[in-house]
């Protein structure tokens, strides 16, 4: 779990940060929002939903006390920063600050968790080390981060000048293609992972993929995009629009919570919901578009 909220969640959300920071820097504030708030809805409604369809998830009592509160609260102050129609420099440091007492907040319940569980024998963690180092050199490895970080990078700026070109083509909003087609494209790698996670059993990392993703889209990818450039809000939150999608997230979040908080599974009819409910949301902005 802890693996999931952090590690693969980070790794998962780099193209949302990158894309959301060229944004940004181009002046285009509502793709760099609408692509935030877009990945989370679909993470959870679209992806988690396709998930549970494939795999009922089950999930430690953790993520019912802990973990999806926590993404709801961290939802709910970007609301509140975001009520001035604008995010500026000083809500940037706020959210930079909170994705790393986030981690740090995470490593702490993983050393103190590692601590109460059984022992396990020695030989098997020394095995597991070892298949780790014998993964590939250390150079391979920085290479291929290298590449990947370049990738991430030179796809961000694809995927943003495509973008306003769709927008202008089409004649509909910066919001609309932020929340739809670039918020889509960026969660892709977190469809694939936690689908492979949940095909796999891994619930833990399926869940966690997307529950971390969430809070590291707000925190870190907002975070870092005001602290590039303040982020203005046309019009405000009623007039944009914004104010809906930011209720249609928050639901989003919390109707896993409804369905997990007692038998801690989301079951394939639990999954159609979420689906059922993209469905919806999609059909809204193709309407209002």
């Amino acid at each position: 779990m802890i693996i999931g909220l952090t590690v693969v969640a980070f790794g998962t959300s780099a193209p949302e940060l990158v894309i959301s920071l060229v944004s940004s820097i181009q002046g285009k504030s509502m793709i760099a929002v609408g692509n935030v708030i877009g990945s989370n809805i679909c993470n959870i409604a679209l992806i988690l939903g396709l998930a549970a369809l494939f795999n009922p998830l089950t999930c430690r009592r953790s993520v019912i006390r802990r973990d999806i509160p926590i993404m709801l609260g961290i939802s709910l102050y970007l609301l509140l920063l975001s009520l001035d129609s604008r995010l500026g420099r000083i809500e940037g440091v706020t959210l930079v600050g909170g994705i790393i007492l986030y981690v740090y907040y995470n490593y702490w319940i993983s050393r103190k968790e590692s601590r109460e569980e059984a022992d396990r024998p020695t030989e098997t963690l020394e095995a597991e080390t070892d298949a780790v180092l014998q993964a590939g050199s250390r150079t391979r490895q920085i290479v291929i981060v290298i590449v990947g970080i370049a990738g991430v990078v030179i796809g961000a700026q694809v995927v943003v000048d495509s973008a306003v070109k769709i927008m202008t083509i089409l004649g509909v909003s910066e919001k609309f293609i932020g929340l739809t087609m670039v918020a889509f494209g960026t969660s892709l790698p977190e469809l694939a992972t936690s689908v492979i996670a949940a095909a796999k059993k891994e619930m833990d990392i399926s869940i966690g993929n997307l529950v971390g993703s969430n809070v590291f889209n707000i925190l870190c990818v907002l975070g870092a995009a005001s602290l590039a450039r303040p982020i203005p809000i046309p019009g405000g939150l009623v007039e944009s629009g914004l104010l809906v999608d930011y209720g249609v997230m928050m639901l989003t979040g919390v109707l896993p919570w409804i369905m997990m908080r007692r038998s801690l599974t989301l079951t394939r009819k639990d999954g159609l919901i979420l689906l059922l409910c993209y469905g919806v949301y999609i059909l809204y902005l193709v309407v209002n578009g």
